[in-house]
């Protein structure tokens, strides 16, 4: 049986583990309250840039000592950035617990030297050109700008162009410093966890995060210009896309939200890659080739995708069958058929992802980071129980039917 345990160091670094010995592994990964939205215009991207200079060296390991230690513990090993949070991860066996702490929590005193922060920055740019040529080309990001505005949760993860390229490597220390404090730190850890032995190595090891220095908070943005390479424009224009793109945004459950069990069940009746109702209505009859729709829970607000992608002669037409696959959703509910269905994939789901302490870390960290609250496999699998058509129905109507935020990318000037 899995068993809950968190301890606040005294430096403040909070750690929460869901701790089962009878896991062939443990997950062990930092949460850290640094995402997009934490930036300024000035620091547009720079979350993202530091999580790759997190594996270019500390005082005590030149980069090629981080990537073979952990090529050496055997596991598995990333990170990534969001709009909320950055997370540096691993999986290994139990009996190499103390040697990834050790590694993990070097790595989050990077040596942050300019002549790596130059190299890196080229690959930073290749990434944003990469994506940006790449279907739906940006069209998601220019949804969230115009919706939540270009700032906060508007603001990309990646940066722009114009913002890479003006950082500086000054830039990035002053932000290492303000955001990676102990007290913005989670330590989360999963499956076969010596969770006493983890809290004494971390009293060591984290002990002089506290006197890293505290430089003041960076000018502030003007709110009435937009960011330098920033547009708003509903439509983008892409010379060689042979299809169009469309992405639209309700408003959806935040992360703290009961509506948020509900609305994943919701998004698998309604759109799920296969077997939904958008499915059997746009993909299956061959209007579209991509036709979904699911929510984003952030930590204070929520946000419903759906997403088309068809010929662009099509896409007003097949816009039109889109919104009226969830007009009716809203209005006529769902039938118990449906709902089973739903709720016997979610629950399934959740059960296999569950034996995997890999995969557990994810939900343990990022809900204690941004909840500082726990939610078992069994909590959710009884959430999941619960869920009647009333509950599909309520939800449904208090999401589906305002009208959405779009973007259009495609050749073409078109309509949707």
């Amino acid at each position: 049986m899995a068993q809950f345990r968190t301890h606040t160091l005294s430096n403040g670094l909070r750690v929460a583990a869901e701790i089962d010995h009878r896991c062939y592994s443990t997950a062990i990964g930092y949460f850290v309250h640094a995402g997009a939205r934490n930036e300024t215009d000035r620091e547009s991207g720079l979350s993202h840039f530091l999580e790759h200079m997190m594996f270019k060296g500390t005082a005590t390991r030149t980069a090629a000592d981080v990537n073979r230690q952990l090529d050496e513990l055997g596991g598995n090993s990333n990170a990534y950035t969001s709009e909320e949070q950055t997370v540096y991860y691993a999986t290994v066996l139990p009996k190499f617990q103390d040697r990834l702490v050790d590694l993990l929590t070097d790595m989050l005193s990077p040596s942050l030297a300019k002549d790596d922060f130059d190299t890196e920055r080229q690959v930073i740019l290749e990434e944003i050109a990469k994506y940006e040529d790449q279907p739906p080309f940006g069209a998601f990001e220019r949804v969230m700008e115009i919706y939540y505005g270009p700032r906060g949760l508007g603001r990309r993860v990646l940066g722009t162009k114009e913002s890479i390229e003006s950082m500086r490597v000054e830039a990035m220390q002053d932000f290492f410093n303000r955001r990676y404090r102990p007290e913005n730190i989670v330590m989360a850890a999963t499956g076969n966890v010596d969770f006493d032995g983890l809290i004494a190595s971390l009293e060591t090891l984290t002990q002089s995060w506290p006197d890293r220095p505290k430089p003041a908070a960076p000018p502030s943005d003007d709110p009435s210009s937009l960011p330098e390479g920033i547009a708003i424009d509903a439509n983008l224009e892409i010379e060689d896309a042979s299809q169009a793109y469309l992405v639209r945004i309700h408003r959806g459950p935040s992360m703290a939200s009961e509506d948020r069990y509900a609305s994943r069940i919701l998004a698998s009746i309604l759109g799920d890659e296969g077997g939904s109702r958008l499915f059997w209505e746009l993909i299956d009859t061959g209007r579209a080739e991509t036709a979904t729709a699911w929510p984003q829970e952030f930590a204070d607000s929520g946000a419903w995708f759906s997403y088309l992608v068809c010929e662009p002669e099509k896409l007003k037409s097949n816009a039109k069958l889109m919104e009226g696959v969830m007009t009716r959703t809203a209005n006529d509910g769902v039938t118990t058929e449906e709902l089973e269905q739903a709720k016997n994939k979610a629950m399934a789901r959740c059960i296999m992802q569950s034996e995997r302490p890999s995969n557990r870390l994810f939900s343990v960290g990022s809900r204690y980071l941004t909840q500082q609250n726990y939610v078992s496999t069994d909590e959710l699998l009884e959430r999941f129980k619960s869920i009647d058509e009333q509950m599909i129905g309520r939800v449904a109507k208090e999401y589906l039917l305002e009208s959405p935020t779009q973007v259009i990318a495609s050749a073409t000037s078109v309509e949707a």
